[in-house]
Formats: structure tokens, sequence, C-alpha cells
């Protein structure tokens, strides 16, 4: 789960495993011999987890007492991210229906490092029952390795999390440090501290560290001497140019990577050479200045912070060798592994070796009592070095320069590394130089210095990007049910862009941002609505929210201003665990759930699941139905309250005690002149939905007045074409509740001959199935039977059987055939169908069934 979701709205980022336990369902651990025992010796600190019994040492104690395995595999998975450096506190388990199966249910902080807790504490809990000894320190370093490879950075962490305190939403768009912050024609992106702001000609500048010099040394900034060489044979000119000691590094690189410093003698110019070649062609040679590194922070041309920074190094006590000290170093619980802590551990590596070196030492070595000995050549944080913050000692003549330095570049977030004996006077009198300008710089040694006031330099960030009044969001109406949710969200983005916005919406039969359709298939998922909110264009997202979605990933966005429910049927039960019409609710309850405290559910009042989901909802409720009277409308109307009704012949909002009538049924073209219920539905839904959105009822009228349903419009949705013979119409009704809605239209049709096509899907209950054919004999007098897809799991025959099943309780002798394929099926419909006959084809294929028709009335006009 990745979004507000069906185990928790507020807990979005949480593991679902489903868990069969197979024989130890007969077997909680209190029967299992010794289980409680290892289980303590392998977690000791488990003692902490209170679980329901509320005390220390509480989840023992269920263990004690007997627990099911589901449940000590949810502990299992919690307690070994916290071990791993992730505290994730939150966990259910929870029963699906069947025996022995569980849906075992836990947080994450790093999703691949949650996926692969889930399958370790399965095989933790196994090696427990059964005695056999296990490498847990494994599985502790695998998920370390896990969370650092795929994590935000320090950098980019630290502006999501202050994003995120301003209730920002953020998207991640790769795999790396590419984040968006905001939604649709509001977003802004950036990566670790680029942002869309950053100029790419200061980029291209800053990484061009000769050209760097040589403006800065143009606007009379004080710059280390230096030169250019790309040839051994010039490294003994820079030598005589300069004089030692000297800094080697590579034009173009970065994090100090290549870096020689103090170079004192002519084979340690030739060594450094070498390591910088091969990070850059071209290589620049530098007076070596004697001082310290400080390195500055400038944002938005401002200056926010500065500090020292230090390569990793240890003191002596005349005992110890430096290997030996670089272990006790790394043992300071301040030092981590990758960017865990606010320190990173001291590797031994080459630049390690060849540091020593200088000095004459080895890693055996053993310092005099009170040396100091430097590791590295460079004092980056990555490598071991660590930061004094000295933010408040900056004199105001060193401010002006470093400022002015950023807009010279021209970098929106600017790292200039400075060498100085300090930063507390001006850099003309103590001799310091600007070694180099960053773009892109770390904020790690400022977010956590090794001393002094830690700083958030991502708040100027974030004020930056999204200054005061500048917004972040675009606005989401949500549109969730059982029946009319494709058809509600297509009128709500028609309605939505006649007032003038650039539209993005998701339904069943594709992605669509204006009048563009972007991606085909069934895009009612977190994906498709990711979709529309990452796409720059869009000003108003419409997205229509299936229960599959929510209960596969949870919700695309955080919060929408509007929830549409529609209404709650008898379909996709028995699927993912969902068995009643109250768990059905819950799920399509979490989009409710999602919206503002100031938005609106807007809730079919008609409905009993519906109206149950108004009674926990945490914003404002409007409700809409077929009839005035309905006590839940005349008392929360009664209240104030905002209602969409359908009374005398209109469509109308009533507010309190007060009537507005938008619009007469017969005038609004979706509902066939008033005689399809379920249209009207529709109508009423996306009416209130723009109402309460702020839309006026002027705007809200033409919207609905030029809604015309066809295939284009509104594809699959009663789709009716005129035959010089006969009428066909196509429709996605695939569940009892949809076929009722049909068989009531069909009432008011007057045809000599009513053939139906219809299907079912192999993944719903026996019964549902029967209910299609049932419904099916009591409204046409002739039925086809087609099953060429959507088997989901059954043989074709099966789904073919009930079907006939359902049928023939309602008429032994109805008249019915089957044809496998359903253009087959079409085909011979059209053969059969006599002078004033109506075709109902009820398709979960629509494009296809579309096609096929339109292809014979081309055929029939002569095209």
């Amino acid at each position: 789960m990745r979004g507000p979701n069906y185990w928790s709205v507020r807990r979005r980022k949480l593991i679902v495993m489903k868990l069969d336990i197979e024989d130890l369902e007969l077997k909680p651990t209190n029967k299992i011999d010794g289980f409680l025992d290892r289980l303590q010796i392998m977690f000791p600190t488990m003692i902490e987890h209170r679980c329901s019994e509320g005390v220390r040492g509480g989840f023992f104690l269920r263990v004690r007492e007997g627990t099911w395995m589901g449940h000590v595999v949810e502990h299992i998975a919690l307690e070994i991210q916290s071990l791993a450096g992730m505290e994730c506190g939150f966990g259910r388990t929870r029963g699906t229906g069947v025996p022995g199966v569980y849906n075992v249910v836990f947080s994450y902080m790093e999703e691949k490092v949650g996926m692969y807790a889930a399958k370790a504490a399965v095989m933790i809990a196994e090696s427990l029952i059964s005695g056999d000894p296990y490498n847990l320190e494994e599985d502790i370093l695998h998920m370390r390795e896990i969370r650092e490879r795929s994590r935000f950075g320090p950098s980019t962490g630290s502006i999501i999390d202050e994003a995120v305190s301003r209730d920002i939403p953020f998207i991640r768009l790769n795999d790396e440090s590419l984040v968006q912050l905001g939604y649709g024609k509001n977003q802004v992106r950036f990566r670790a501290t680029m942002t869309d702001r950053t100029s790419s000609i200061a980029v291209d500048l800053a990484s061009n560290k000769d050209e760097t010099k040589r403006i800065l040394a143009d606007a009379a900034i004080p710059v280390a001497k230096g030169l250019c060489i790309s040839q051994i044979e010039e490294v003994k000119t820079a030598i005589d140019k300069i004089g030692f000691p000297l800094v080697f590094k590579p034009l173009d690189g970065n994090h100090g990577k290549g870096a020689s410093i103090n170079v004192k003698t002519e084979d340690e110019a030739l060594a450094a050479f070498d390591h910088a070649k091969k990070y850059s062609r071209r290589i620049i040679v530098e007076k070596f200045i004697v001082g310290f590194d400080f390195r500055v922070l400038v944002i938005d041309h401002k200056f926010i912070a500065a500090a020292l920074r230090e390569p990793a190094n240890v003191t002596g006590d005349g005992r110890l060798s430096i290997e030996q000290l670089i272990a006790i170093e790394n043992n300071d619980p301040r030092r981590g592994y990758g960017h865990e802590n606010v320190l990173t551990e001291i590797s031994i590596d080459r630049e390690t070796i060849e540091q020593l070196s200088k000095s004459g030492y080895t890693i055996e070595t053993i310092l005099p009592h009170g040396e100091v000995c430097y590791l590295k050549g460079t004092a980056n944080l990555s490598t071991g070095g660590t930061s004094t913050d000295v933010t408040d000692f900056v004199h105001p003549d060193n401010i002006f320069i470093f400022e002015r330095i950023s807009r010279i570049i021209g970098l929106d977030i600017c790292g200039i590394d400075v060498m100085a004996t300090n930063l507390s006077e001006p850099l003309e009198t103590s001799g310091g130089v600007i070694l180099e300008v960053n773009a892109a710089p770390g904020f790690r040694m400022h977010l956590a210095p090794a001393k002094g006031l830690p700083r958030n330099v991502a708040a100027p960030v974030i004020d930056m990007l999204y200054p005061t009044g500048k917004n972040c969001r675009i606005p989401i109406i949500a549109i969730t049910g059982t029946n009319g949710k494709t058809t509600t969200t297509r009128l709500i983005a028609h309605i939505v862009k006649n007032i003038g916005y650039r539209v993005g919406f998701t339904t069943s039969d594709g992605i669509y941002v204006g009048n563009s359709m972007l991606t085909k298939g069934d895009t009612t998922g977190p994906v498709s609505a990711e979709f529309i909110l990452k796409d720059p264009t869009v000003e108003f997202a419409v997205l229509e929210t299936a229960r599959g979605g929510i209960l596969r990933a949870g919700l695309g966005f955080g919060h929408c201003n509007v929830a549409v429910v529609t209404n709650i049927q008898e379909d996709h039960l028995g699927l993912q665990d969902i068995h009643t019409l109250e768990e059905m609710a819950k799920v399509k309850g979490v989009v409710v759930e999602s919206v503002w405290k100031d938005g609106y559910a807007v809730l079919n009042a008609d409905n009993k699941h519906c109206v149950e989901i108004g009674k926990n909802a945490s914003c404002n409720i409007a409700y809409f139905s077929m009839d005035e009277n309905n006590p839940i409308v005349v008392e929360h109307c009664k209240k104030g309250g905002i209602a969409a009704i359908y009374e005398d012949g209109y469509i109308t909002i009533k507010k309190g005690d007060w009537k507005f009538r938008v619009e007469k049924v017969t005038m609004v073209p979706l509902t066939f002149g008033g005689r399809v219920t379920f249209m009207i539905y529709n109508v009423l839904a996306a009416t209130l939905a723009a109402y309460v959105y702020g839309f006026k009822i002027d705007d809200i009228r033409t919207s609905l007045e030029t809604f015309i349903p066809s295939s284009a419009q509104t594809p699959g949705r009663m789709n009716i074409f005129d035959f010089k013979d006969y009428k066909v119409m196509i429709d996605f009704a695939h569940n009892a509740d949809g076929f009722n809605g049909i068989k009531e239209f069909l009432s008011t049709i007057d045809s000599p001959y009513k053939i139906g096509i219809i299907t079912g899907t192999g993944d719903r209950r026996d019964s549902d199935i029967r209910a299609l054919g049932s419904i099916s004999a009591e409204m046409f007098d002739h039925i086809i039977i087609r099953q060429d897809k959507f088997l989901r799991g059954r043989e074709a025959d099966d789904i073919v059987r009930l079907l006939v099943e359902g049928i023939k309780e309602v008429n032994e002798n109805a008249s019915y055939e089957y044809i496998p394929k359903e253009v087959e099926a079409l085909r011979h419909a059209f053969t059969i169908a006599k002078p004033g006959t109506f075709i109902t084809a009820l398709s979960d294929v629509i494009d296809n069934a579309i096609e096929v028709v339109q292809d014979y009335m081309d055929k029939e006009r002569g095209l």
C-alpha cells in the first residue's frame, strides 16, 4: 500500500501479505515446545511490543497464552525492520474467511525493505518453530543495504520532509532522486538539490572549475592561484608557475573524487595527476592554501548556512594502531552505514593508504599520544568527514561575497567551498579564497553537524519553490461505487471542461486529458490517478476510483476535494477477501475518508450502505436521492444541509428549505427522456458534486444539456444504434444491479422481439452468475450466451451452465442458444432480427462490440 487504503487511511505505507499457516491453524504458539524461549532469545527487544495487552511485554504474554503464527510473523516483520534502523510500529493480522489464511499487515519505511521483511519474517518463524539456527544478522545487514540503495539521500529527504510538513504532496519519479512536488499544473520538480528553476548554464559553469575561477576572478572575487593542464608533461610547468604545496583535482569532478591536497614533491604531483586523470580529461592545479575548509550554502541568492569541514581523522594515544583507532571511531553511535546516521563510517581504502603514506604511515602505525592523523584528502561527510556549524560567525562582508557569487554563477541553490583561517573576518583580511562553486550541494553537513546548531536548510528551498500564495495542488473529484462510476466521471469532467479548466480524468476505458485519450484500458487504479497528477498541463482532476485499485495499492492521491459514492451493490463479493456489502462499503469508504475536512462527500441517500459511510465521515456530507421525501434527505436539509433530488420531473438542488431547479430531466439527454432511472441517479450525483465544489447552477445546466450519450461520449453506456429494421444497444452492465437497470429501460421500449447477448465473469460467485441468467430471462425473448473472455479461473462451460440454470429458474422453456465468440454472437443476432427487433449486447469488451456494430451500419449505408 502506498496511499490511503482499506487497512488504514492515515498509515499509507503498509505491506499486506496473505499468509497460509496451513496445519499451524490447529497449533497456536503455546502448543509449540520451546517456541517462546527461542523467540525471546532471538528477539529480546520484543519486550517493548505491548500488543493488545497494552503493557510492556504484552506480546510475549500473548505468545505464552497462545496466539497464531500470522500474528507472530507480523511482529517479527516489524522487529527486524527496527533492528535494521527503521522504526515501524503499526501492524495487524486479520482472517480472510478461509481457515488458516490470514492477511498480515505491517508498516514500512522503505518499500523494498518491507517486502524483504515480509518474506524473511516467515523464514524466521519457521526456524523458531523447528529450532533450526538462523542467521538474523545477515537479514539485518541486507535490509540496511536495500535501504541505502533505495531511500532518498539526506538532501532530497530533507526537502521532502519539509514539503510534507507543509502538506505539499510529492511523487517519486524514478528510483533515484527525481521528485515532483505538488500536482498537475502546480507541480515543481527537483533532483537532489537541483530544481526546475536551476539554470543549465549555471550548472555547466559550476562543473567547469577553470571557467568558474576565471569568471569569479573577473568579478574581483578572491580565488586560488592555479591553472588547467591535461598532459603529464605539463605537471612540471604547473609546479614552476605555482610552487608547492599544490592541490590537484579533476576539472569536472565532484564530491572530492580524484582530489589530492598538500602535494609537496614532484613524485607526489605525478601521482596526484594520475589519480585525478581517472575522473577527468583535464586537471586543475592550484596553490594549496593553508587554512580550514568551509562550505557555505546560498539558496535563492540568500546566505543560509556555513559549516567548517574536517576530513576523517583519528587521534593517537601512543598504544593503538591507526587501524584500531579507526575501529574505535566507527563504534561512535553517531556513525552508521551510508547516510543512516549523522556521521558515516570511515572506510580504509586506496585514498586512506595514499594519505597515510604521505606522512610515512601505514594502518599498523601507532600514533604518538595527541597526534591528529588525517585519513582522507577531502572533508566530504560521505567519506567519514565531520562538520561544525559556523553560520552565526560569518562576517557580513563575506555574506555579501557569497550571495554575489550565487548571482554571478546563476545558481538558485549554491554550495561555495572556501579555504580560510576563519569566516568571522573578511576574506580580504584573512587571505581566504574561493576554491569551488557547486551545483547540487549536499545538505547533510548543515542538517546534522557533528558540532554546533543544526540548520533546517530545506525550509528556504520550499519557500523558494512555493512562495506564500502559490498553490501546490489542483482540485480533485474522486468517484467510486459499484455502478455508474464511469458515466458520472465523464459527466463531471464534461462540466469541469465546459467551465474552462483543462481537465484530466480516468475511467474504466482510458485516461483522458481534455478531449484526448492518452491511454486505453481500465484505468481506475492509483497508477492512473498518478498519471493525471503528474501531467503538468492538467488543471483539474476527475478520477474514477475502483475497488480493485484501493485493495491492491490504496489511493493514488492523499486527499480530494469531493468524493462521490454512486451506490454499493452486490458485485465483486468473494474477491480479495471482501465477502459482504458492509466490507465493500468500507473499501469504497476509503475515498470518503480522504476528503479534506472542508470538502464534501456526495452520497446516495437511497442506498443504506452509502448512508452508513456518511456516519463515519469527517468532512461535509451532501446527499442525492430520487425521492425528495427520503427521511435521510429531509432530516439532512432540515439542519441546513445540501442535497440533489429528483422532484416533479426536475433535477433540483435543495439547500435547507430552499429548492433550486437545475433542469428538467427530459432536457438532459443522458436520461433518455427521463426513462432511465440509473442515469438520473448519475446526473444527480454529478450535479451535486459540481455544485458543492462551487460551480454555478447556470454552468451546470448548460453542461447537462450538452452531454450527449454516444459511443464517443459515453462508450458502452447505453449506446443505441438505429438500423433500418432494428435497433442495437451496447451496454457495460455486468452485475445484477446493472442488469436490472437495463431491464427497467427495456420495459419502456416497444418492440415485438427483444434479443439479449449476455456473458458472465468467472471470478464472481455462482449465485451472482445465476442471477444474470434469471434477470435476462425476465427481459429478453431470446438469449444468446457467449463466453470467450474473462474466464478468470473457471471453464467457459461452467459459466454457461450457471447462466442457463438462472434462465431456467425463471422460465424452463426460455429461448436461448450458446455462441462462444462475441463477434459471431452479434452477427448471428443481426441475421435473426425481425423488423422492430431490439438487440441488447451486454458486453465486457465494449470496443469490440461497438466496432462490429459500426461496421454493420457502414455496410447498411453503403459506406
